[in-house]
């Protein structure tokens, strides 16, 4: 084997790790959104349960039981809180990720706001 032959199948190793590594990035890519969507996907699925179970108690409630009413800033206060409750980033910084540290502590000064 001469020198050429050698450098040739290295240049040929190279060009073959660099298209690897190009695959890669594109199937850690495609996991993280997956990743994020499962974990939406998991949270909407909690939720939705709460409030399956919130009115199967309703409906258990006798007929004259009078219902609680709390008194909310607004509509928009609630769609806020829903979202953070959800999972999802409320505040200016990362508004609409999805929060997968636990609580975000620029989210949590805008609801006590």
């Amino acid at each position: 084997m001469d020198k050429q032959d050698i450098f040739g199948q290295i240049d040929g190793i190279e060009e073959r790790m660099g298209a690897t590594y190009a695959e890669l990035g594109v199937l850690k890519k495609q996991i993280i959104i997956l990743i994020e969507e499962n974990k939406r996907l998991s949270i909407e699925n909690q939720q939705l349960r709460k409030l399956i179970r919130q009115e199967e108690t309703t409906v258990e409630q006798p007929v004259g039981a009078a219902e609680e009413t709390v008194s909310l800033p607004g509509a928009g206060y609630d769609n806020l809180t829903r979202l953070y409750n959800e999972g999802f980033h409320i505040c200016n910084v990362y508004y609409g990720h999805l929060r997968t540290e636990g609580d975000c502590l620029f989210c949590l000064s805008f609801l006590n706001k």
